[in-house]
């Protein structure tokens, strides 16, 4: 079932991030619509796109949610990978996502101000990031 799941999932949260389904959906749009007048804009006009759309809009939050926590995991496990591979880091943020937020922040804090405090241990990578950020910043 979870092999099924994720094998439709997967191509419906594909399918629908593409232009083609924008258009087809906002083509559907424009033809309820073009139905109003015609309806008289009955309640029923109304009642086929609010519950279409609504029907949509919930099963699309499951499938794109799981499609993201599969992503998420994935990159993960790959950044968990590098982790381990890399003799200078530290093992001990494998495994971090499973924290809390506050534990996380205080994670970050101590980095940055080890970072800081230490500048020669990081070769000038403050200076380096400002420089990114400002020529970054430049372009818009």
């Amino acid at each position: 079932m979870d092999l099924f799941f994720t094998r439709v999932s997967g191509r419906i949260a594909s399918f629908a991030g593409q232009p083609v389904t924008f258009i087809v959906a906002f083509l559907l749009i424009i033809i309820w619509g073009g139905f109003g007048p015609v309806s008289h804009y009955s309640d029923t006009w109304q009642l086929i796109v609010n519950t279409s759309t609504t029907i949509i809009t919930f099963l699309m939050v499951f499938l794109i949610q799981n499609s993201q926590n599969r992503d998420a995991a994935a990159m993960q496990a790959k950044l968990d990978e590098l982790i381990r591979a890399v003799d200078k880091a530290r093992g001990t943020f494998i495994a971090i996502e499973h924290l809390t937020d506050k534990q996380i922040q205080e994670i970050r804090t101590a980095l940055e101000k080890d970072c800081h405090e230490t500048p020669d241990k990081y070769e000038g990578k403050e200076a380096t990031v400002q420089t990114s950020v400002d020529r970054l910043l430049a372009r818009y």
